[in-house]
């Protein structure tokens, strides 16, 4: 077992719950800073991979026993960045209880200080127009319904004072539970390109796209991780806004294949465009990519 990393000056002691295509990049993000870094995949040959590039990982698997989870050596670490995806494509419907598994598990020992749940900007199907961290979720839908419940754990997740004993219960009211939205992800090997191979017809033509580099989803999560960061809820997404037919034209042009088919009728047609400003403005980041345009 892992002893409990003290606070070094200047230093982050994080775990990666997920140490997939982000957490994997977070991680070694960290590290190339000095800071302390344990990561976890579900998948005992990601676990290997991760140890062979020196990033040092363990296995966790959810469901679990609440009580046996809380030995995990993540949970002592003093910041927990929770990269887990939902899996609805997979039919999973569980995603909000696995959530609620891992903040038990991080308050029942009592050594976590913060927790950073990425979550995603899907929470905001339904709704049309501008929106933002304050905008009222559509709640017809089961997904927004998953997504905001496991958002709401991590909201009211307590902060731990180290020199209490974890038994108690706090009485401050202070949370340190903080959600990012993070909206659609493209970079290193999620070119948008790729994405009209596996897609020969696309829908909603004039939809805008809200989508984000996996650079500043790293940027924005570091910013967050630090000592006097804001709490609450926060988008991250870029500035490009133009419409699907547009970005993927450009994106398959870049890697010279064939122009994108989009289909006659659309399916559903949306104009949500999703703000980042909060972000930007609370965390003072400045985008490595805020025109993803360009970036293609």
């Amino acid at each position: 077992m892992f002893e409990q990393v003290n606070k070094v000056e200047g230093y982050l002691s994080v775990g990666i719950i997920g140490c997939g295509w982000l957490g994997k990049a977070l991680a070694i993000s960290l590290l190339n800073k000095k800071h302390s870094v344990l990561g976890t995949s579900s998948k005992l040959e990601n676990v290997e991979q991760l140890n062979q590039q020196s990033i040092c990982a363990q296995k966790l698997l959810l469901p679990a026993d609440t009580e046996q989870l809380a030995l995990h050596d993540v949970f002592t670490k003093q910041n927990l960045v929770i990269a887990i995806t939902p899996q609805f494509k997979q039919g999973r419907t569980d995603y909000a209880d696995k959530i609620a598994q891992l903040v038990d598990a991080a308050q029942q020992r009592g050594l976590v200080q913060r927790i950073i749940l990425l979550s995603s900007s899907a929470i905001y199907n339904g709704l049309a127009g501008n929106v933002d961290e304050d905008s009222v979720l559509c709640m017809e839908a089961e997904k927004v319904q998953i997504l905001n419940a496991a958002e709401q754990v991590v909201l009211n997740f307590p902060k731990q004072d180290p020199e209490q004993d974890p038994e108690q219960d706090t009485k401050s009211g202070s949370r340190q539970g903080t959600v990012i939205r993070l909206a659609g992800l493209v970079g290193p090997e999620r070119h948008p390109g790729k994405f009209i191979l596996a897609n020969k017809t696309l829908n909603n033509s004039t939809a805008p796209v809200n989508l984000i580099h996996q650079n500043d989803a790293i940027g924005l999560i570091e910013s967050l991780l630090q000592v006097e960061s804001p709490q609450g809820v926060f988008n991250g997404v870029s500035d490009t806004h133009v419409s699907k037919q547009m970005y993927y034209q450009v994106a398959a042009k870049t890697l010279k294949l064939p122009p994108p088919i989009f289909a006659q009728k659309n399916i559903i047609e949306t104009t949500r465009v999703v703000s980042g400003e909060k972000a930007k403005k609370a965390l003072n980041y400045q985008f490595v990519y805020p025109d993803l345009l360009d970036w293609l």
